[in-house]
């Protein structure tokens, strides 16, 4: 079985979306085994600084590649028509066609992301409290990346080559 241009457009998508899956994972049993308490970020050491640094990285990444480039090439393998598609319809026909549990979920996903990587509370609690939020919701994407891709490995099965 040969796959289409947007098959295997999708594929690629899904692909960097795991490279970032895998970083992510990493960064997040670093932060486990670290155990990071609210007044660890008064002062953090260079190698803390340089394990939040990456768990924030690879989250965002994955939020931005999963919106920015999976969910458009999983709806363009379907047939859908995205070029006038806002972002708020792309989601709402992800979650109509069960790529997506819920558009409303991954908008709040968004928020908690921008909120984390975009705004600096004055205090330490405040802080601690937005990590913790975007540990939350990153261990979520991971979930949503996963199911999407047993729905890809179901929708488009991949055939082994011939010998």
């Amino acid at each position: 079985m040969t796959l289409s241009v947007e098959q295997t457009a999708l594929r690629h998508a899904h692909q960097l979306c795991l490279g970032h899956r895998d970083a992510l994972l990493d960064a997040l049993t670093d932060l486990d085994q670290r155990s990071l308490a609210a007044a660890d970020l008064e002062r953090l050491s260079p190698p803390d600084r340089r394990m939040l640094d990456q768990f924030a990285y690879r989250y965002t990444r994955l939020q931005d590649d999963m919106g920015t480039r999976l969910f458009p090439a999983i709806l363009r393998a379907l047939g859908e028509e995205i070029a006038a598609m806002p972002v708020l319809d792309r989601l709402a026909r992800l979650e109509q066609l069960g790529w997506l549990p819920s558009a409303e979920e991954w908008s709040d996903l968004r928020r908690i992301r921008n909120e984390f990587t975009h705004d600096y509370p004055e205090t330490t609690e405040e802080r601690f409290a937005r990590l913790q939020l975007a540990i939350q919701a990153a261990r979520r994407l991971l979930q949503l990346l996963s199911g999407i891709g047993l729905n890809i490995e179901r929708r488009f099965p991949v055939s082994p080559a011939p010998k």
